[in-house]
């Protein structure tokens, strides 16, 4: 039996300044830092005996919620590039208004996977799904039957699709959308081995009384 849950990074600093995140290095904000703890202990609510492997992205809003999730488990977070969000190169830490002039969305029909964003050093989509798959090799590759993810809004769909062993080019137009602070349940049973998608993007353990 394996259980993955793939947790968003919460409230960070480029949320509110309406900037571009990406590798952008922004940090959580004070928000974002308590929702971190709330994360965390609800994890320590779901994750019962050994304690399990926890990867996160090597970014820094990332690594602080995995320290926050690391440090209720008991376990040190394993830092991944593969894990980050996608890169949009030069709009990286950009006004969003600056950003959507200059993007080029990708067209309906057609070339999806290598279309050309229009923004200089970003990442294609091919190129940032090969990374992320590339970083969930190495998840996989554990032993430990409980894994924690810790990654960004975009990325987590990708590290779903991993999961679900869906081929690379279903992400042209396959997206799993989940918001900050989520937690997805991924499960393989041992009986058929079949891999299901428990539950997407829960985030009523942010509701605060």
């Amino acid at each position: 039996m394996l259980d993955l849950y793939v947790v968003t990074h919460p409230e960070a600093t480029h949320h509110l300044a309406d900037q571009v995140g990406g590798w952008y290095d922004s940090e959580l904000t004070p928000a974002g830092l308590q929702d971190a703890d709330l994360v965390a202990a609800a994890l320590r609510e779901r994750v019962a005996g050994s304690p399990p492997a926890l990867f996160t992205s090597d970014l820094r809003r990332a690594r602080q919620t995995a320290g926050a999730i690391g440090a209720r488990l008991g376990v040190e977070p394993v830092p991944l590039a593969g894990l980050r969000e996608k890169s949009y190169g030069e709009g990286e830490g950009r006004p969003d208004a600056w950003f959507r002039e200059r993007f080029v969305p990708p067209p309906a029909h057609g070339e999806r996977m290598d279309h050309d964003e229009g923004l200089v050093g970003a990442e294609t989509k091919r190129q940032w799904v090969d990374r992320v798959y590339a970083g969930m090799d190495v998840v996989m590759g554990s032993t430990t039957p409980t894994r924690i993810v810790v990654t960004h809004g975009g990325s987590a769909g990708v590290v779903i699709a991993h999961w679900l062993r869906l081929p690379r080019t279903a992400l042209a137009h396959a997206a799993f959308r989940v918001g900050p602070g989520s937690i997805t349940h991924l499960h393989e049973d041992d009986y058929f081995h079949n891999r299901t998608l428990m539950s997407l993007g829960d985030t009523t353990h942010l509701r605060r009384t």
